[in-house]
């Protein structure tokens, strides 16, 4: 048996973390493969050590010297360092690399730019096994260009190559605990390159499917992923067990305990994630598998997207006009803008973007090509939208959930603006104004988990 074990920044934010972190992946022999992400907020008003890496990468490419920022997170990695009375030289050595980063060429801004980033998760790796070698654990860190984990040269946002995952299978042949830094890889021409944000949960689930892992275990600092939101609603009903399907859901839609992109990997090759808790690593945690049988409710979480716009048009027998809406999306790719969804009647479409994407120049942009290339009625942009999703297998066999949805919204004087469901029933998307987010998001779960609460 082989197990993935991933562990998040906030696992390893200090040196008591770091300690605790180290005595679950000893007391399992199976936990041979180890992913680890860069050291996170010690305390709510903390800085992430990736976000002082950006910010040191964002002085050096406007001119100035970033030595401050990358100072400080060099001081992150001294003070877990000598909470744990390890050597000197590991820190120096982690002083010497990120000095090393900043100092690098700075000529394609991206590529420089996810070289800093990746030197939160490659030296905390390095770091993780010294620690494990002090207790006389035999721990070997390993670079991800040297186990072959090729990415499409996208940084900021790469995706593993086809052949990663046929070098990637060595890693299981390989002795004692390996330790793998998250977050990047290395494009075919040398480059570093990483994921979009948060992406050692990709890591861990390509290096899980690679080596066909037992179960890929996700530690983070909750004790499972729960049917909403905490901070909007009350002691909500813990989530033992959830498809695929319904985690990439609620992930797109807001859970952050788990990166939606994360899925792919490891559905593809069926192996089950376990959320669990680095502070708390008896708790049930919530399992991730394939299909789920057993289930009382139709609903299994409600999730939140805030700060969605939505641009919507208008023109009279465009269902009849071929290509009408392959147009209007090319005028979107042509700006690089994403969408999330296009809800659309006979005469009338609407595209869901993330505000994000569509700053106010790109706007003016979008809505003037858009005029002159398809001549609609009308075209407006509305901003200030909230996405709500109600996510549960169970819906599609059972009658009645979007009639007791839209009540529970109507009873609490929420306007629905857009409703969407896609054709597997797996979620239903109501688009509400963002001032009415948390009221819509507390009403829908009281309608499917009142009395289930935990």
């Amino acid at each position: 048996m082989l197990k993935i074990s991933k562990f998040g920044g906030s696992s390893l934010a200090t040196g008591d973390q770091v300690r605790q972190v180290c005595d679950i992946i000893t007391a399992d022999p199976t936990r041979r493969i180890i992913v680890v992400s860069a050291p996170g907020k010690r305390h709510s008003d903390d800085i992430k050590v990736t976000d002082l890496l950006i910010a040191a990468a964002s002085q050096r490419l406007m001119g100035k010297i970033g030595a401050s920022e990358c100072a400080e997170a060099i001081e992150r990695y001294r003070n877990i360092a000598t909470e744990l009375e390890l050597p000197t030289g590991i820190v120096e050595s982690i002083a010497h690399d990120f000095t090393e980063r900043l100092e690098d060429s700075t000529e394609n801004a991206d590529l420089y730019m996810d070289t800093m980033k990746a030197g939160g998760e490659d030296n905390c790796a390095r770091l993780i096994a010294q620690v494990l070698q002090t207790r006389g654990v035999e721990a070997h860190y390993v670079n991800p260009k040297d186990a072959g984990l090729l990415l499409s040269d996208e940084p900021g946002n790469a995706h593993a190559l086809p052949e990663a995952y046929n070098r990637l299978r060595n890693l299981k042949e390989r002795p004692g605990i390996t330790i793998f830094p998250g977050f990047f890889g290395y494009s075919n021409e040398g480059h570093i390159v990483t994921f979009s944000r948060g992406g050692s949960d990709i890591t861990g689930a390509i290096l899980a499917s690679a080596v066909r892992a037992e179960v890929y275990e996700n530690f983070t600092d909750v004790d499972s992923v729960f049917a909403a939101n905490p901070f909007l609603v009350e002691n909500p009903a813990p989530i033992s067990e959830l498809t695929y399907r319904e985690m990439r859901e609620l992930s797109y839609a807001g859970f952050s305990v788990f990166h939606d992109e994360a899925l792919e990997p490891v559905y593809r090759a069926m192996v089950p994630v376990h959320i669990r808790n680095t502070n708390n690593p008896k708790s049930a945690g919530t399992l991730i598998v394939p299909e789920c049988n057993t289930r009382e409710t139709p609903v299994v979480g409600i999730a939140a997207m805030s700060n969605v716009c939505c641009v919507y048009l208008s023109k009279y027998l465009m269902n009849r006009q071929i290509g009408f809406g392959r147009r209007l999306l090319q005028i979107l790719e042509a700006e690089k803008i994403s969408f999330e969804h296009v809800p659309s009647g006979i005469d009338n479409m609407s595209v869901i973007i993330r505000e994000d994407n569509l700053p106010v120049d790109k706007e003016k942009r979008v809505v003037e090509k858009i005029r002159q290339t398809l001549a609609p009625e009308d075209v407006s942009v509305e901003r200030g939208l909230s996405l709500i999703m109600v996510v549960g297998e169970g819906m599609q066999h059972t009658v009645g959930v979007a009639a007791r949805a839209t009540s529970a919204l109507a009873k609490s004087d929420v306007n629905i603006e857009i409703i969407n469901q896609g054709s597997n029933e797996v979620s239903m998307m109501f688009g509400v104004k963002s001032t009415d987010m948390d009221i819509a998001v507390q009403a829908l779960y009281k309608e499917f988990f009142d009395g289930h609460n935990s």
